[in-house]
């Protein structure tokens, strides 16, 4: 692997008024580019099942986006926004069900014009939400509801608001709460949505598995971090965002299964599933090690690496060892050109910001033609970003470095 990736060779020029700020009405009719060794066909999103092999693994993130967005006003007139990143001291799911008070890691729009130990709060016809500022440097706000006895989950969506992207310009409104919000989202914890699988619908999933394509759920919790620009010249140096991640025994026996073409949807899908890997990799080294991948892991000095089927059994032989139906782990795996692809055949996603970690992870998958699918993007009047139209990306064989 290289030692400097310039991000300026990842940089294309993205019209404003190619960036949808609205989805369309309906989910599947966005369109999709199809780019299969080295060609491009353009369809439309509910002919997707088509263009998928039979014999199809399809990894969705069913992480559920909270209204993270939560704003206060002060006697003074001065508005404070407050954005959710990260429970204090707790799990998430813990967090979430925290009765009467919880703290959480946020930042913090308006800062200067809130002192700390000053209370903010909201009223309204389900109660009342307070937020006490405890540490400014780190951005730790307290916060304390009543009633007392509901849990934090249920005061978010009562006083919080979609976080929608900040390239969105444009209000929260109503619809946001579903349509910023997969069909199948289930475990509570993003504050963005993996936005790739925002264009599936219930009769898509149905002809899939009608096709015979196996489908399988895992969870990342996408974190605000997702959004965070590039800003250094040398790619490399970005320091990347650590998010959470719970996998299934399930997950573990499927990508154990023969001959089958694994398809992540999504970006976050393909961290995790390429995350599987390494966990598995550490293990082999020491049956001890903590499920935790850093951005570097992928690129340190091995003199071997474990084949993909043997990564895995060390993962089973875990879990059954500690009788784990799902295991909980962190990941800030950075994926970038040269990046050793582990398991991850195809990739389902939407067109990312220019020079963003995003945009890395394609051009890793696809190697140079990135540039060649996003020009045919823009020519063709995709639109772009969370709400924007698809892509469905297989690269031919050998374009993509795996080690089976």
């Amino acid at each position: 692997m290289s030692e400097i990736i310039d991000i300026q060779e990842y940089l294309y020029d993205l019209p404003l008024d190619r960036i949808a700020n609205y989805p369309l009405a309906q989910r599947d009719q966005s369109k999709l580019l199809v780019y299969q060794n080295g060609e491009i066909q353009h369809s439309q999103f509910n002919q997707l099942p088509s263009f998928l092999p039979d014999d199809s693994l399809i990894f969705f993130n069913d992480t559920k986006v909270i209204p993270a967005r939560i704003f206060f006003t002060k006697d003074s007139g001065a508005e404070i926004e407050i954005f959710l990143l990260s429970p204090v001291d707790v799990e998430l799911n813990h967090a979430m069900h925290a009765i009467g008070m919880v703290q959480w890691r946020c930042t913090i729009g308006n800062l200067k014009r809130w002192p700390t130990g000053i209370q903010l709060k909201k009223v309204s016809n389900q109660g009342t939400l307070s937020a006490l500022l405890i540490d400014r440097v780190a951005g730790v706000v307290k916060f304390e509801w009543t009633p007392s006895d509901l849990i934090f989950a249920q005061v978010l969506n009562s006083f919080g608001l979609t976080p929608l992207p900040p390239y969105i310009k444009r209000p929260v409104e109503k619809s946001d709460q579903e349509r910023y919000q997969t069909i199948y989202s289930q475990a509570e914890g993003a504050v963005a949505a993996p936005t790739a699988g925002l264009h599936f619908t219930e009769e898509i999933i149905r002809t899939l598995k009608e096709k015979g394509v196996v489908t399988d759920y895992l969870t990342l919790h996408v974190g605000a971090g997702t959004f965070q620009p590039i800003k250094v010249q040398n790619a490399l140096a970005h320091p990347m965002h650590e998010e959470k991640m719970i996998i299934t025994r399930r997950n573990i026996e499927n990508l154990l299964q023969e001959n089958k073409k694994v398809v992540a949807v999504g970006t976050t899908s393909m961290r995790t599933l390429e995350t599987i890997y390494w966990f598995g990799a550490k293990l082999i080294e020491n049956p001890a090690a903590e499920f935790k991948v850093t951005q570097f892991d992928p690129y340190s000095n091995r003199p071997n690496i474990p084949c993909k089927k043997d990564a895995l059994h060390a993962i089973l032989k875990m879990m059954e060892h500690h009788k784990l139906e799902s295991i909980a782990g962190e990941t800030s795996i950075y994926i970038v050109p040269g990046y050793p692809f582990q398991v991850c055949d195809a990739l389902i996603t939407n067109f990312h910001q220019p020079g963003s970690t995003l945009m890395l992870l394609v051009a890793a998958f696809v190697g140079k033609d990135w540039e060649k699918i996003y020009q045919e993007a823009l020519a063709n009047q995709y639109r772009f970003l969370s709400y924007g139209d698809s892509s469905l990306l297989i690269p031919g064989i050998g374009d993509v470095n795996r080690n089976l």
